[in-house]
């Protein structure tokens, strides 16, 4: 079957195929070479612009603005997988009032920028309806609505991916269709779901930056406070790199996280179960042989 689907290449595809891989390979290699000559030649490597990173007050404020990122980041990410099981619960009930009710959050929210929201929950409640908003819940709201949204079509698709079956079985065995939602479906979609679930996750953790623009202290706002430092030599391309180091360091944790996950939750499902009875009758035994 998969000889119809995909032939597999020959020795001139193969060699075609190890040709094009070596260009892209030493195009990249080049572009990367370019810009490294180009910072050298510029003076981006020089010690005076690196000194910053070796000031405590610098670390400690690079640390609070972590703190910050992660607390925004934790708060948003459990908000939206709550409201995206609400939305997908909703959206599979025979109500046709609750169904259209998230169907029309669902897209609503879904339409409007993250951007957007965080610009009408910071200064149009405060403006408009005269209710104060921190910056620190604009951004964690804003994130909410948005990736809850997303996270409801991801939790109704892998839902809607398990065999039929298992919810026919379910429904056989006199369980609600709450009940066949919670103990048997959900469980099972948990599989197919987590890859983007993971995904959706570190785009909330990446959207974060977005605060900068209501002057949440996060990672991006304060790089951007210490690259405008004359005194420190305005390194706005130092701590930028520093700053896309330590993203980069966190979102690669978070894969390993959900790939630990993952491997754990495959090697549940297929370990085989010894029945109880087995079980029930070697202590048996060997306490009849004691």
């Amino acid at each position: 079957m998969t000889s119809v689907l995909y032939d597999l290449p020959g020795p001139k595809a193969k060699r075609r195929n190890l040709l094009l891989s070596l260009a892209g390979t030493l195009l990249l290699c080049s572009a990367v070479a370019f810009v490294l000559v180009r910072m050298a030649e510029t003076g981006q490597f020089d010690a005076r612009l690196w000194s910053w990173i070796t000031y405590s007050n610098v670390q400690n404020l690079l640390l609070h603005s972590l703190g910050n990122t992660l607390a925004a980041f934790t708060a948003a990410s459990a908000l939206s997988l709550a409201l995206g099981l609400v939305l997908a619960a909703a959206r599979f009930s025979d109500n046709r009032l609750i169904v259209g009710s998230a169907t029309v959050f669902t897209e609503l929210f879904r339409a409007i920028p993250v951007l957007v929201l965080i610009f009408i929950l910071f200064f149009g409640l405060s403006r408009g309806l005269g209710v104060n908003i921190s910056s620190y819940w604009a951004v964690v709201l804003g994130l909410t609505l948005y990736m809850g949204s997303v996270l409801g079509e991801v939790f109704r698709a892998g839902v809607l991916a398990v065999p039929r079956g298992q919810s026919e079985a379910a429904y056989a065995l006199g369980l609600r269709k709450n009940q066949a939602l919670t103990a048997i479906l959900l469980p099972q979609a948990l599989r197919f779901m987590l890859p983007t679930i993971l995904s959706q996750l570190v785009v909330v953790l990446k959207d974060t930056a977005l605060g900068f623009v209501i002057l949440y202290p996060e990672l991006l706002y304060q790089a951007r406070y210490l690259g405008s430092q004359g005194q420190l030599g305005a390194p706005i391309i130092q701590v930028g790199m520093v700053v896309a180091a330590i993203y980069i360091s966190m979102c690669l944790l978070l894969s390993g996280l959900a790939k630990l996950l993952e491997r754990r939750l495959n090697t549940t499902a297929k370990a085989p179960q010894r029945p109880r009875s087995t079980r029930r009758g070697r202590r048996q035994r060997v306490a009849a042989a004691g």
